[in-house]
């Protein structure tokens, strides 16, 4: 990735305790990614890639067009932020993945997504 082509990827999960059942082993997490180009170049995003793995190691692939169903296009200095959801078997789990991006320049390069936790809050007694 070119100081022109650099897209900064964060995210932030949230548990959804009322939308999970953990006595049928349903896990609902949401998670706000916020999308800045970085680069001097505007760029759009086309296509995504998920892993998500809960902790017994079963892993989903989730390739598709854009994020809920846009494909945003972003200026130098923009930033695209929404919410979107996973549900696992297990009260612990981990996403990461990338975003294919498409420059002004015509390069497509991919924007990487870091890993981050899924995770049922603990209780501190």
């Amino acid at each position: 990735m070119t100081e022109k082509n650099k897209i900064i990827v964060e995210a932030t999960p949230y548990f959804i305790a009322e939308q999970s059942a953990p006595e049928k082993d349903r896990y609902v997490f949401a998670y706000t990614i916020t999308i800045t180009n970085k680069g001097t170049v505007p760029a759009q995003l086309l296509n995504r890639h998920w892993l998500i793995t809960d902790s017994n190691g079963k892993v989903q692939e989730v390739r598709g067009d854009g994020v809920i169903g846009e494909q945003p296009y972003l200026k130098p200095g923009e930033m695209f932020r929404y919410t979107s959801g996973a549900i696992l078997e297990t009260p612990v789990g981990t996403m990461q993945g990338q975003y294919t991006m498409h420059s002004d320049e015509g390069d497509n390069f991919n924007a990487q997504i870091p890993q981050f936790t899924l995770s049922i809050p603990r209780t501190l007694h």
